[in-house]
């Protein structure tokens, strides 16, 4: 079981983690969706060092999540060669 998270250690890596995603989004061709994503992270991280600020930043790598996953399955396989 994973211990409970605490803003002042798991907020950095958590916005390390969203931004990461957005990056993925950006390649995606997905950057409007990626830009909602990294104010509001940005947001979240400069002003809520506190439990909230920590829940925002779960909900933001949700999303991307989401949205990579929506983009991939939105997008037609290439076709291979014989």
């Amino acid at each position: 079981m994973r211990a409970p998270l605490s803003p002042a250690t798991d907020l950095p890596a958590l916005y390390r983690v969203v931004l990461d995603a957005v990056g993925e989004l950006e390649r995606a061709g997905e950057r409007a969706e990626a830009g909602r994503i990294r104010n509001a992270a940005t947001e979240a991280y400069s002003t809520s060092w506190n439990e909230d600020g920590l829940k925002r930043l779960e909900q933001l790598a949700a999303r991307c999540r989401d949205a990579l996953e929506e983009t991939r399955r939105s997008r037609p396989r290439p076709r291979r060669l014989r």
